[in-house]
């Protein structure tokens, strides 16, 4: 009989993509039996569980990921959410065939991603982020989850120039509702122009469930479309 872990999960943060030939396993179920390496870490009163099962994933990328998560897990838990999980699980799993996607307190990453783009350690910074935002269902749009995980990448990321990414600078085809890096963008914009905390309220808004349109009246003067406009007219950041 195949040994099965089971993690404790909250209410999942993104929607992972599950490949259809993929075993029907719930998220946060991890089939041990096809680790190639399962490895336990503790430091700064948190713990990550790195199992790996893809027998050409490298080691010292491994390594890297551990060491980028430490590195900002705790600081993303010190500006956002000090009650945030303190065990989290990371799987290099081979059925996962996306970039990467957190779930509950579980994050799997796509080997072959990571095999052909070594440098892109912040994936780790970006998922993680979706740990600490532990958003209930119903909280707002996505493109507000995404767009703060990407800000936080942004400003806490310690390898996103050696891995080639960058918050984009605006395109007419750009709008804030496409989320993640055009959304980040526009957040570190708003920061600078509006409202120096504006993540940390619109996070913490997210969070509590207490989220609403006029939020962006509330905390800068404006409503999103107008400060989309603001944007476009000097979106210098």
């Amino acid at each position: 009989m195949k040994k099965i872990i089971s993690v404790l999960s909250f209410i999942c943060i993104a929607l992972p993509v599950i490949s259809q030939n993929a075993p029907k396993r719930n998220w946060e179920d991890i089939d041990l039996s096809l680790a190639v390496s399962n490895d336990t870490i503790k430091r700064k009163g948190f713990t990550i569980v790195f199992i790996n099962q893809s027998e050409h994933f490298s080691k010292s990328t491994g390594e890297r990921m551990i060491e980028t998560f430490f590195k900002v897990y705790p600081q993303e838990a010190r500006l956002y959410n000090r009650n945030t999980r303190k065990l989290i699980t990371f799987v290099i799993d081979p059925g996962y065939t996306g970039v990467a996607a957190a779930s509950g307190g579980v994050i799997k990453v796509n080997p072959e991603w990571m095999i052909k783009n070594p440098e892109d350690l912040d994936v780790v910074t970006h998922e993680a982020m979706h740990i600490v935002q532990n958003y209930p269902g119903g909280a707002g749009p996505g493109w507000i989850t995404e767009g703060v995980a990407d800000y936080v990448r942004y400003k806490l990321g310690v390898n996103n120039a050696a891995g080639k990414w960058s918050l984009p600078e605006l395109s007419e085809k750009h709008h804030y509702t496409n989320a993640y890096r055009v959304t980040a963008r526009f957040f570190v914009w708003i920061e600078k122009n509006y409202n120096r905390k504006l993540v940390k309220k619109l996070d913490h808004a997210m969070r509590t469930k207490t989220y609403t349109k006029d939020f962006w009246k509330k905390e800068t003067g404006k409503t999103v479309d107008e400060l989309w406009d603001d944007y476009k007219k000097n979106p210098e950041i």
